[in-house]
């Protein structure tokens, strides 16, 4: 077979990369040669258009226990010699075309992430986008997204502790999944992604190789077109039990000592990870493909290393231990096959039946070696001009104020995602420890330590496409400040940055001021990028989706029975805002879905005032000087209170700012804002307090038996508003054939 520019392009390759291709080979790469090329120069493998960026974001931090980078999940210290594992990745292109096996295997995949590197993964999040709930389509993917995301996690055995969802047109064609795992280790333990000593064996161990998942790099740095439909064969298929077993083998055939380096095999398959195994050792391999267990015959060279059947690890073994390996995965009853052996030469040859198929330098395939690095054309987007013309002065002000809350406690993405949530086992493993009490950010033990982890993923991007620079930091302060009125202090993140097409100069612009807005707040909150996941071409014919920088962070407690929860405690206790209220209205959930008005700036943020806002609340929870704590976030003012009264039945009797106009006051999402309750004992010394640190503050009322009085007009009960919360999904969804699969899976 000739292989030509016209060969490259097919398979997604520029035919500036076939030339560099051909120099670094100092010949024509064969098609097994290419294919490989091909998967790992894709975006998804390489990060060529984004990873310039991504070096400027902080990735140093005292409490990083590994480099940025330098392995497939981000370590940091959480003291008593234990460290945290945490990691955020993308399945979204797989998901628009197969929502179950889709969401399925991307739970799967992040979690062989954490635990090739040596850690039991203890939970796990998500963060999700669709279209109009009220669309079939929308209902299709999302009973098939929810019941792959259930379905593998509660099979695998790893509780589901949190998560966001949003419904926004943009996200009809490509929804987005990210999932993000999170694991406990003892420092030491960790095992590397790296290929070292000459002769040492290299094992197959894990699932056989079929052809599900063959090109899903490729199939993932593509726009999502009506044609799409036709690489569901990219699409891989998970076996959650499989994988428990694959969790179990690999942590007990580490404790052998027999294990030079490991890494799972994703995105890429075998291609992907012997290659970042040999160059981050500087070696190479020598790999007999048809050693690898199959579950088809007479697969081809390429497709074995293309391949992205799940639940699979490559292990390099130090060399006279093989039995003790073995013994490890006879038990287990899984597969487990040395297919070749390290060589210094840092070649990857690949063989099948003694042919030499292929043969590849390590380090010019991979990320940070040979993948080429772009800079792409930025341009600011259009429709900011339109953002900026806004004039929030022709919004009247609603009469009834009351019938406004009470459509937007139904707004999707402010009523409750029980109907979600109840799926997913978040107790299993018994180390939950914020489901009764329910706190901003989700709490578990850090076993065997009283450590607490305070973990969250937030991101509300329709702020980020207002203005992409301030957005990112809001996700970012979001994020710190859910774990900091959770009773936790921030440590780090990752992130999963989801946006349209690179070679779109204006979408380019948004994720280089993302970037830029991200890198800053994570400076100051003091929480480097341990890791992620770029996934460019979210995009379908209509347009690409909001930029989505989703962040997933990991707090810590010291005493994990120190954690701050976000319901009121009993009636009578004082309520209190801190921060400062503003005349706001910009870009909330009450303008875009009361008002529809798509274009709006975002709204206020001052990254000085978050800072300082975060050391309040530290203070007085460590002072012991407040009851409760929820942050301001969508639906404003008025969704906060009710939340926070929903737990305990609880509601309040509150006075506005007369000083604002109502509605921006009730339902606007300035940020920087909490809501506390103080017992009346302790509302001299917190007022003092607050005094003494200048922080400014409002004294909202009281905590009611359960009516809700607003400006001494009744709401009625707390019980029925929760009513209107808890139903207002399945009042979207009535008459709709996806209802039942909804409600019932």
């Amino acid at each position: 077979m000739e292989i030509t520019v016209t060969t490259a392009e097919q398979l997604r390759l520029t035919a500036e990369e076939f030339e560099s291709i051909q120099q670094k080979l100092g010949r024509v790469p064969n098609f097994t040669e290419l294919c490989c090329f091909s998967a790992m120069w894709s975006e998804h493998c390489s990060y060529k258009n984004s990873i310039k960026l991504l070096k400027t974001l902080p990735r140093e931090g005292k409490k990083m226990l590994v480099k940025a980078g330098e392995e497939n999940a981000g370590l940091m210290d959480i003291g008593d010699g234990y460290g945290v594992v945490f990691k955020i990745e993308s399945h979204n292109h797989p998901s628009a075309i197969e929502p179950f096996q889709g969401a399925a295997t991307g739970v799967g995949g992040i979690h062989r992430d954490i635990f090739t590197m040596g850690a039991r993964p203890i939970a796990s999040l998500n963060s999700l986008r669709f279209g109009n709930i009220s669309e079939a389509k929308t209902q299709h993917l999302l009973a098939g997204i929810v019941h792959g995301i259930g379905h593998y996690g509660n099979c695998f055995g790893v509780p589901t502790v949190g998560g966001e969802i949003y419904f926004e047109n943009c996200y009809h064609t490509n929804p987005l999944v990210n999932a993000m795992s999170v694991g406990t280790l003892k420092n030491g333990d960790t095992i590397s992604a790296t290929a070292e000593g000459n002769g040492n064996p290299v094992f197959f161990v894990g699932s056989a190789t079929g052809k599900d998942g063959i090109g899903g790099a490729s199939f993932a740095s593509a726009n999502i077109t009506a044609d799409s439909a036709e690489d569901l064969p990219a699409v891989q298929v998970g076996d959650p039990f499989q994988e428990k077993k694959l969790l179990e083998a690999c942590l007990e055939v580490i404790k052998t000592g027999a294990i030079v380096g490991m890494q799972d095999m994703g995105a890429a398959g075998i291609i992907c990870s012997t290659a970042e195994m040999s160059a981050k050792g500087n070696s190479g391999m020598r790999i007999d493909l048809d050693k690898v267990p199959m579950r088809q015959q007479n697969m081809k060279a390429w497709e074995l290393l293309l391949s992205e059947s799940q639940e699979r690890m490559l292990m390099v073994v130090e060399k006279g231990k093989e039995a003790e390996v073995i013994k490890v995965f006879e038990k287990w009853d899984l597969p487990c096959s040395e297919i070749g052996e390290v060589t210094g030469t840092g070649l990857l040859e690949f063989y099948m039946n003694g042919i030499l198929e292929a043969t590849l330098p390590a380090v010019e395939l991979v990320l940070g070696g040979g993948a080429p690095q772009y800079d792409r054309e930025s341009t600011r987007p259009a429709y900011l001009d339109q953002v900026a013309a806004f004039n929030p002065d022709t919004i009247e002000v609603p009469v009834d104020l009351k019938e406004i809350a009470e459509q937007l406690i139904q707004i999707p993405n402010i009523a409750s995602k029980r109907w979600i949530y109840t799926q997913y086992d978040s107790m299993v493993g018994a180390g939950t420890a914020s489901t009764n009490e329910p706190s901003d950010a989700a709490i578990v033990i850090a076993k065997p330590t009283n450590k607490g982890l305070a973990l969250t993923t937030d991101c509300n991007s329709r702020y980020v496409y207002a203005d992409p620079y301030k957005g990112a930091m809001m996700a970012v302060a979001e994020a710190a400040r859910n774990i900091v009125c959770s009773g936790g202090q921030p440590l780090g993140i990752t992130n999963c940055l989801n946006f349209g097409n690179p070679y779109n100069p204006e979408v380019y612009y948004q994720f280089v001021n993302a970037i830029k807005g991200m890198g800053e707040a994570c400076v100051k909150f003091d929480t480097p990028v341990t890791g992620g996941n770029v996934s460019f071409y979210n995009q379908s014919p209509e347009g690409p989706v909001y930029p989505t920088p989703t962040i997933g962070m990991v707090g810590l407690l010291e005493n994990v029975d120190d954690k701050m929860t976000m319901d009121f405690k009993k009636n009578g206790d004082i309520i209190y805002l801190i921060g400062q209220s503003r005349n706001d209205i910009n870009s909330s959930e009450y303008l875009h879905k009361i008002h529809g008005v798509e274009f709006s700036p975002a709204p206020h943020f001052d990254l000085e005032e978050e800072f300082f806002l975060h050391r309040v609340i530290e203070a007085l929870i460590g002072e012991q000087l407040i009851a409760s704590a929820h942050d301001v976030s969508e639906g404003g003012v008025f969704i906060t209170l009710a939340e926070s009264g929903f737990n305990r039945n609880l509601g309040f009797e509150v006075a506005s700012n007369q000083a604002l106009r109502k509605d921006a006051w009730l339902f606007g999402e300035a940020q920087s804002r909490v809501i506390v309750s103080v017992d009346i004992t302790h509302v001299n010394d917190f007022e003092a307090r607050l005094l003494a640190l200048n922080q400014p503050f409002e004294k909202l009322g009281t905590v009611t038996k359960g009516e809700m009085i607003i400006d001494g007009e009744n709401w009625n009960s707390i019980i029925e508003w929760k009513s209107k919360y808890d139903q207002a999904i399945g009042n979207f969804l009535a008459g709709h054939e996806s209802e039942q699969a909804l409600i019932t899976l």
